[in-house]
């Protein structure tokens, strides 16, 4: 059977904010019921915000699968939210030395939501772009109770450590949200010690950017 040719570029154009809508509208808004309104997700002008960046992959043309950077999260969440930490933290000194980078909106439409080289294309092109930006840390929530939940993959394959919970946030979904945090040169560092598969599809010509910088673990 022929693979599907897979390609993932940064949303630009009011083109790629349509695609990008589509898989959103399909995985989030249909799938999911987590959002009432797809078009607000992504800002009109996407090609200038400094605050987040939206990626999406095709396959074979289609889009699939969309990914968003926001830079600079605070990290301090509303009481509403009702955030537990796993240990003491202080917020202050945990950002000391730190540029945090949240990483959500990781979506892929059902047909290719096995499709790891879709997973490694979405993941790759955001590895280069916080190297490139000179982020050190991934801050993500993933969603206990979601069957598409990627935790096992950030965990056991990129490394990401958990570091708290909250029962409440921005979407319509009343799954237990697990926090977790990834030391983005570490990772990238031990991944390329594998020389595996993951370090071809994920870190390979990206050591230039994160072999100079030193890590920084929790």
């Amino acid at each position: 059977m022929r693979r599907a040719h897979i390609e993932t570029r940064k949303v630009l154009t009011p083109q790629d904010r349509a695609d990008a809508l589509r898989v959103i509208g399909a995985v989030f808004a249909q799938e999911k019921n987590w959002i009432s309104n797809t078009d607000a997700e992504i800002p009109e002008g996407i090609a200038e915000s400094d605050r987040m960046s939206w990626f999406l992959t095709y396959a074979d043309g289609a889009p699939v699968g969309v990914i968003r950077l926001a830079y600079d999260p605070t990290l301090e969440l509303p009481a509403h939210f009702e955030v537990q930490f796993d240990r003491p933290l202080d917020l202050v000194e945990f950002a000391r030395g730190r540029r945090f980078v949240e990483i959500g909106r990781f979506m892929i439409v059902p047909e290719f939501r096995r499709n790891i080289r879709v997973v490694f294309s979405l993941m790759r092109i955001a590895v280069r772009e916080v190297l490139e930006r000179h982020y050190t840390h991934f801050l993500t929530d993933v969603y206990e109770s979601d069957p598409h939940s990627p935790y096992g993959f950030h965990t056991r394959v990129l490394g990401f450590e958990r570091i708290g919970t909250h029962r409440f946030g921005e979407l319509n979904c009343d799954s237990l949200r697990i926090i977790l945090v990834l030391d983005i040169v570490r990772a990238c560092r031990r991944v390329a010690q594998k020389r595996d598969r993951i370090y071809r599809e994920l870190v390979t010509g990206l050591e230039p950017l994160f072999e100079p910088i030193p890590a920084s673990p929790l």
